[in-house]
């Protein structure tokens, strides 16, 4: 195999006319370019330059050599273009794994900002509850809920984003939706509208509360996701619990009012590989996250 360094010597001394102008070219001295010269001459077999007056000239084969040099030595600055880019997060692509509601939430202004920053990255975007126990399965940023103190395995790193407590969502006209607080054993005669239909960890773990506050509600309606519930709700079909997040995008006619007693709490992080967490895109996306995450602490999502 052609040592790539010494093509690009033997390039110099091709287009610089003489050894000796090479050598001031490069910033070597013209022994060690004749030395790299007479290496690739008996590396390819090939006499490469002939004498021409004081300086030297390339024989046949040494032109069309240094023509496919050409060619090979600018594809291989492309590659290096490439991988500085990369290195630097002007391009390539960034697998992020969202659940839904964080995703109405959160997704857009992070997108938002990662596009702006990034034009050249490629954004791969998957909606999922599920975290893979295989770490090669999983995506560069994982949004994910999990119970506190979540440990994600080797090869990734955990950022504790928000603790997103429960709340009840409730017609404006309900008797409770003037409190600022609803226990929930309340809303033990309430017909439930499920709001989960994969079964996932968020509900496991309203029905743990609702254990806990010894009761198991009753479900009158299945929707799929949070907006449906809450859809249903203002339509008059009944309440729904889910955690705040969830009540991003309010319907007109309902209202949110935290449980208490127990007050049910997911946790919501991101899940980072450490192969790509020193990645310009990662770490803004990262900064992203807690930045919105902050906001939806000071801020609220309206009722």
């Amino acid at each position: 195999m052609l040592d790539v360094h010494r093509l690009r010597i033997f390039r110099s001394v091709v287009a610089s006319g003489s050894v000796a102008a090479a050598a001031a070219n490069l910033g070597y001295t013209p022994s060690a370019v004749s030395q790299h010269v007479s290496a690739l001459q008996r590396e390819t077999g090939l006499q490469l330059l002939a004498r021409h007056g004081r300086g030297v000239r390339p024989t046949a084969a040494g032109q069309a050599l240094a023509d496919q040099a050409d060619g090979l030595l600018a594809r291989l600055g492309q590659v290096e273009t490439f991988v500085a880019d990369l290195r630097s997060g002007r391009s390539g692509s960034l697998a992020i794994a969202y659940f839904a509601s964080v995703g109405a939430a959160w997704l857009p202004s992070v997108v938002s900002t990662l596009t702006a920053a990034y034009p050249g990255v490629r954004l791969d975007l998957e909606l999922t509850e599920e975290i893979p126990t295989d770490p090669s399965r999983r995506a560069d940023l994982q949004l994910a809920v999990a119970q506190p103190n979540f440990a994600p395995g080797a090869g990734t790193t955990a950022h504790h984003l928000l603790d997103d407590p429960y709340v009840a969502v409730i017609p404006e006209s309900h008797p409770l939706a003037g409190r600022d607080e609803i226990e929930l054993v309340e809303l033990v005669g309430e017909r439930w509208i499920d709001n989960d239909f994969a079964r996932g960890w968020c509900r496991r773990n309203l029905l743990e509360a609702c254990r806990a506050a010894g009761f198991a509600p009753s479900f009158a309606v299945e929707a799929h996701d949070y907006q449906t519930a809450v859809s249903f709700v203002g339509a008059g079909i009944g309440i729904t619990v889910l955690p705040a997040l969830g009540t991003a995008h309010p319907v007109p006619g309902t209202v949110a009012v935290p449980v208490v007693r127990p007050v049910p709490v997911r946790s919501i992080y991101a899940l980072v590989q450490d192969a790509v967490a020193d990645t310009p895109p990662v770490v803004t996306a990262l900064e992203a996250l807690r930045a919105v995450a902050a906001a939806s602490v000071r801020e609220p999502a309206p009722a």
